[in-house]
C-alpha cells in the first residue's frame, strides 16, 4: 500500500471554501480516476487539513501522477491563487495491525 499524503494550510478567510471545495469537487474527481482505493480527507485544526490518499501499489501512484497531476493542480490554483502552503509526501506501507 502506497499513501500520497497531501497537507495544506489554509488561510481562516478559505477555510470553508477550501473544505467544501475538496468534499465536492477534487476529491471526488482524483477517486474517479481509479488511481487510488481509498481517500481520508482530514482536519486538526480550522486551517490545518490532510488529504490521505490510498493507491494499491507505486505503479498506480504513478500512474496518477504522470496522468492526472498537472490538471488537479491547475484547478486547485485556479480556485485558490493564494492562500495555501502546501506539502505533499509519498508513504509506503509496511505493517498493518487492526482493521
Amino acid at each position: 500500500m502506497i499513501t500520497y499524503e497531501v497537507t495544506v494550510e489554509v488561510e481562516p478567510y478559505l477555510a470553508d471554501s477550501y473544505q467544501r471545495y475538496m468534499v465536492l469537487k477534487h476529491i471526488p474527481e482524483i477517486l474517479s480516476t481509479g488511481c487510488f482505493s481509498k481517500i481520508a480527507f482530514e482536519r486538526s485544526t480550522p486551517g490545518r487539513f490532510r488529504t490521505r490518499y490510498q493507491a494499491e501499489d507505486r505503479e498506480s501512484l504513478d500512474r496518477y501522477l504522470n496522468e492526472h497531476t498537472a490538471r488537479f493542480r491547475e484547478d486547485f490554483l485556479r480556485h485558490f491563487p493564494e492562500g495555501t502552503s502546501v506539502r505533499r509526501e509519498t508513504w509506503e506501507g509496511l505493517e498493518r495491525w487492526g482493521g
